[in-house]
Protein backbone atom coordinates (compact mmCIF):
# COMPACT_ATOMS: atom_id res chain seq x y z
CA UNK A 1 0.00 0.00 0.00
CA UNK A 2 1.80 3.65 -0.78
CA UNK A 3 1.76 6.32 1.05
CA UNK A 4 -0.64 7.97 -1.70
CA UNK A 5 -2.88 5.13 -1.13
CA UNK A 6 -3.18 5.45 2.67
CA UNK A 7 -3.31 9.56 2.41
CA UNK A 8 -5.94 9.32 0.20
CA UNK A 9 -7.28 11.28 -2.98
CA UNK A 10 -10.36 13.13 -4.72
CA UNK A 11 -13.54 11.45 -2.39
CA UNK A 12 -11.16 9.96 -0.11
CA UNK A 13 -9.01 12.75 0.80
CA UNK A 14 -8.05 14.41 3.40
CA UNK A 15 -11.01 17.58 3.32
CA UNK A 16 -13.57 14.71 2.84
CA UNK A 17 -12.43 13.05 6.33
CA UNK A 18 -12.56 16.71 7.74
CA UNK A 19 -16.25 17.37 6.56
CA UNK A 20 -16.81 13.76 7.93
CA UNK A 21 -15.48 15.77 11.76
CA UNK A 22 -17.74 18.39 11.14
CA UNK A 23 -20.71 16.06 10.92
CA UNK A 24 -19.87 14.22 13.50
CA UNK A 25 -19.47 17.47 16.37
CA UNK A 26 -22.62 17.74 14.68
CA UNK A 27 -23.98 14.81 15.68
CA UNK A 28 -23.01 15.68 19.49
CA UNK A 29 -19.48 13.81 19.58
CA UNK A 30 -17.70 15.82 21.65
CA UNK A 31 -14.73 14.31 22.39
CA UNK A 32 -11.38 15.39 21.02
CA UNK A 33 -9.19 12.80 20.78
CA UNK A 34 -12.05 11.11 18.90
CA UNK A 35 -12.64 13.58 17.09
CA UNK A 36 -9.09 13.85 15.88
CA UNK A 37 -8.72 9.81 15.57
CA UNK A 38 -12.05 9.55 13.63
CA UNK A 39 -10.57 12.44 11.37
CA UNK A 40 -6.84 11.04 10.66
CA UNK A 41 -7.98 6.98 10.25
CA UNK A 42 -8.55 6.57 6.51
CA UNK A 43 -11.41 4.48 6.41
CA UNK A 44 -11.17 3.96 2.72
CA UNK A 45 -8.74 1.50 2.95
CA UNK A 46 -11.23 -0.85 4.95
CA UNK A 47 -13.61 -1.35 1.71
CA UNK A 48 -13.68 -2.27 -1.42
CA UNK A 49 -11.89 -0.43 -3.91
CA UNK A 50 -15.15 -0.22 -5.64
CA UNK A 51 -16.55 1.98 -2.44
CA UNK A 52 -14.17 3.89 -1.39
CA UNK A 53 -15.62 6.93 -3.18
CA UNK A 54 -18.31 6.08 0.12
CA UNK A 55 -15.50 5.59 2.40
CA UNK A 56 -16.55 8.96 4.00
CA UNK A 57 -20.47 9.40 4.25
CA UNK A 58 -21.79 8.55 7.25
CA UNK A 59 -23.25 5.05 6.81
CA UNK A 60 -22.75 1.24 7.15
CA UNK A 61 -21.06 -0.28 3.86
CA UNK A 62 -20.67 -4.08 2.81
CA UNK A 63 -17.21 -5.78 3.83
CA UNK A 64 -18.18 -9.46 2.19
CA UNK A 65 -19.12 -12.40 4.02
CA UNK A 66 -22.46 -10.75 5.13
CA UNK A 67 -20.99 -8.62 7.30
CA UNK A 68 -20.90 -4.26 7.19
CA UNK A 69 -18.11 -1.50 8.49
CA UNK A 70 -20.09 0.43 10.98
CA UNK A 71 -20.95 3.83 10.37
CA UNK A 72 -18.94 6.31 11.26
CA UNK A 73 -20.96 8.01 13.54
CA UNK A 74 -21.37 4.89 15.36
CA UNK A 75 -18.11 4.16 15.77
CA UNK A 76 -17.03 7.37 17.37
CA UNK A 77 -20.44 7.57 19.12
CA UNK A 78 -18.99 4.01 20.67
CA UNK A 79 -15.55 4.69 21.43
CA UNK A 80 -16.24 7.91 23.13
CA UNK A 81 -18.55 6.18 25.49
CA UNK A 82 -15.83 3.75 26.22
CA UNK A 83 -13.14 6.00 27.32
CA UNK A 84 -15.67 8.39 28.95
CA UNK A 85 -14.21 7.37 32.49
CA UNK A 86 -10.88 7.74 31.43
CA UNK A 87 -7.86 5.98 30.13
CA UNK A 88 -8.33 2.42 29.50
CA UNK A 89 -5.79 -0.19 30.11
CA UNK A 90 -7.01 -3.08 28.56
CA UNK A 91 -9.87 -3.54 25.67
CA UNK A 92 -11.79 -6.02 24.33
CA UNK A 93 -13.49 -5.67 21.11
CA UNK A 94 -15.93 -8.75 19.71
CA UNK A 95 -16.33 -8.67 16.33
CA UNK A 96 -12.89 -7.73 14.39
CA UNK A 97 -14.54 -7.70 11.04
CA UNK A 98 -12.39 -5.32 8.79
CA UNK A 99 -10.77 -3.39 11.41
CA UNK A 100 -11.82 -0.49 11.38
CA UNK A 101 -13.07 -0.50 14.51
CA UNK A 102 -10.10 -2.15 15.83
CA UNK A 103 -7.49 0.68 14.73
CA UNK A 104 -9.79 3.29 16.12
CA UNK A 105 -9.14 2.12 19.38
CA UNK A 106 -5.50 1.29 19.10
CA UNK A 107 -5.12 5.08 18.64
CA UNK A 108 -6.90 5.47 21.80
CA UNK A 109 -6.51 2.62 24.50
CA UNK A 110 -2.98 0.98 25.14
CA UNK A 111 -3.52 -2.26 24.32
CA UNK A 112 -6.73 -3.74 22.35
CA UNK A 113 -7.39 -7.67 22.17
CA UNK A 114 -9.87 -8.19 19.28
CA UNK A 115 -11.90 -11.55 18.63
CA UNK A 116 -13.64 -12.42 15.04
CA UNK A 117 -15.35 -15.59 14.39
CA UNK A 118 -14.74 -15.75 10.41
CA UNK A 119 -11.43 -16.12 9.53
CA UNK A 120 -11.02 -14.53 6.42
CA UNK A 121 -12.49 -11.23 7.47
CA UNK A 122 -9.53 -11.20 10.94
CA UNK A 123 -6.77 -12.07 8.58
CA UNK A 124 -7.85 -9.27 6.31
CA UNK A 125 -7.96 -7.36 9.61
CA UNK A 126 -4.40 -7.99 10.25
CA UNK A 127 -2.85 -7.16 7.34
CA UNK A 128 -4.14 -4.24 7.18
CA UNK A 129 -2.98 -3.23 10.97
CA UNK A 130 0.13 -4.62 9.99
CA UNK A 131 0.87 -2.14 6.88
CA UNK A 132 -0.02 0.21 9.25
CA UNK A 133 2.10 -0.63 11.93
CA UNK A 134 -0.42 -0.81 14.55
CA UNK A 135 1.36 -3.18 16.95
CA UNK A 136 -1.07 -3.11 20.81
CA UNK A 137 -3.57 -4.99 18.89
CA UNK A 138 -3.92 -8.83 19.62
CA UNK A 139 -6.08 -10.73 17.45
CA UNK A 140 -8.16 -14.32 18.29
CA UNK A 141 -9.95 -16.27 15.99
CA UNK A 142 -13.11 -17.53 18.21
CA UNK A 143 -16.64 -17.46 18.93
CA UNK A 144 -16.97 -13.78 20.57
CA UNK A 145 -19.71 -14.80 23.11
CA UNK A 146 -17.39 -16.32 25.23
CA UNK A 147 -14.84 -13.38 25.48
CA UNK A 148 -11.14 -13.95 25.89
CA UNK A 149 -11.09 -15.36 29.96
CA UNK A 150 -7.53 -15.35 29.26
CA UNK A 151 -6.97 -12.20 28.88
CA UNK A 152 -9.57 -10.51 31.20
CA UNK A 153 -10.32 -8.65 32.99
CA UNK A 154 -10.94 -5.84 31.02
CA UNK A 155 -11.20 -2.41 31.72
CA UNK A 156 -13.55 -1.93 28.77
CA UNK A 157 -15.43 -4.17 26.51
CA UNK A 158 -17.00 -3.09 22.75
CA UNK A 159 -18.97 -5.69 20.65
CA UNK A 160 -19.48 -4.64 17.00
CA UNK A 161 -22.56 -7.46 16.69
CA UNK A 162 -25.54 -8.21 18.54
CA UNK A 163 -26.80 -10.99 20.73
CA UNK A 164 -30.19 -11.64 21.95
CA UNK A 165 -29.55 -10.88 25.49
CA UNK A 166 -25.92 -9.94 26.78
CA UNK A 167 -23.64 -13.01 27.39
CA UNK A 168 -23.00 -13.28 31.29
CA UNK A 169 -19.41 -14.10 30.31
CA UNK A 170 -18.65 -10.86 28.91
CA UNK A 171 -19.86 -9.12 32.17
CA UNK A 172 -17.53 -11.39 34.58
CA UNK A 173 -14.80 -10.69 32.38
CA UNK A 174 -14.99 -6.84 33.07
CA UNK A 175 -13.43 -5.42 35.96
CA UNK A 176 -15.23 -3.62 39.18
CA UNK A 177 -15.94 -0.16 37.52
CA UNK A 178 -15.68 -1.51 33.80
CA UNK A 179 -18.14 -0.59 30.70
CA UNK A 180 -19.48 -2.99 28.11
CA UNK A 181 -21.42 -1.16 24.87
CA UNK A 182 -22.96 -3.85 23.20
CA UNK A 183 -25.81 -3.44 20.81
CA UNK A 184 -28.64 -5.97 22.02
CA UNK A 185 -31.82 -7.29 20.52
CA UNK A 186 -33.07 -8.70 17.09
CA UNK A 187 -33.36 -6.82 13.81
CA UNK A 188 -34.56 -3.97 13.52
CA UNK A 189 -35.24 -3.63 17.65
CA UNK A 190 -31.89 -3.24 18.90
CA UNK A 191 -30.78 -0.60 21.36
CA UNK A 192 -27.00 0.06 22.29
CA UNK A 193 -26.89 -0.21 25.64
CA UNK A 194 -24.33 0.57 28.30
CA UNK A 195 -23.49 -1.90 30.91
CA UNK A 196 -20.91 -0.83 34.18
CA UNK A 197 -19.99 -3.78 36.33
CA UNK A 198 -20.05 -2.95 40.26
CA UNK A 199 -18.86 -4.61 43.33
CA UNK A 200 -21.69 -7.64 43.52
CA UNK A 201 -23.59 -6.99 40.00
CA UNK A 202 -23.79 -4.36 37.31
CA UNK A 203 -26.08 -1.89 36.18
CA UNK A 204 -27.73 -1.17 32.61
CA UNK A 205 -28.44 2.00 30.75
CA UNK A 206 -30.60 1.86 27.19
CA UNK A 207 -28.43 4.21 25.01
CA UNK A 208 -30.47 4.54 21.41
CA UNK A 209 -31.61 2.48 18.62
CA UNK A 210 -29.21 0.43 16.37
CA UNK A 211 -28.74 -1.40 14.14
CA UNK A 212 -25.75 -4.37 13.72
CA UNK A 213 -25.29 -8.08 12.11
CA UNK A 214 -26.04 -10.63 14.61
CA UNK A 215 -23.93 -12.20 17.09
CA UNK A 216 -23.88 -15.21 16.28
CA UNK A 217 -22.28 -19.00 18.01
CA UNK A 218 -19.52 -20.81 16.53
CA UNK A 219 -16.96 -20.29 13.83
CA UNK A 220 -16.32 -20.33 10.30
CA UNK A 221 -13.39 -20.13 8.00
CA UNK A 222 -14.09 -19.63 4.86
CA UNK A 223 -10.87 -18.51 3.33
Amino acid sequence: MTPLQLQGIGMTSQRTRDRLVGRLTEQGIENPNVLEVMGNTPRHIFVDEALSHRAYEDTALPIGFGQTISQPYIVAKMTELLIKTGPLESVLEIGTGCGYQTLVLSQLVNRVYSIERIEALQKNAKKRLSLLRVNNVKFKYADGNWGWSEEGGFDAILSAAAPEVIPPELITQLNIGGRLIIPVGVGDHQQLTLVTREEGGYKTKILEAVKFVPMLSGTKNLS
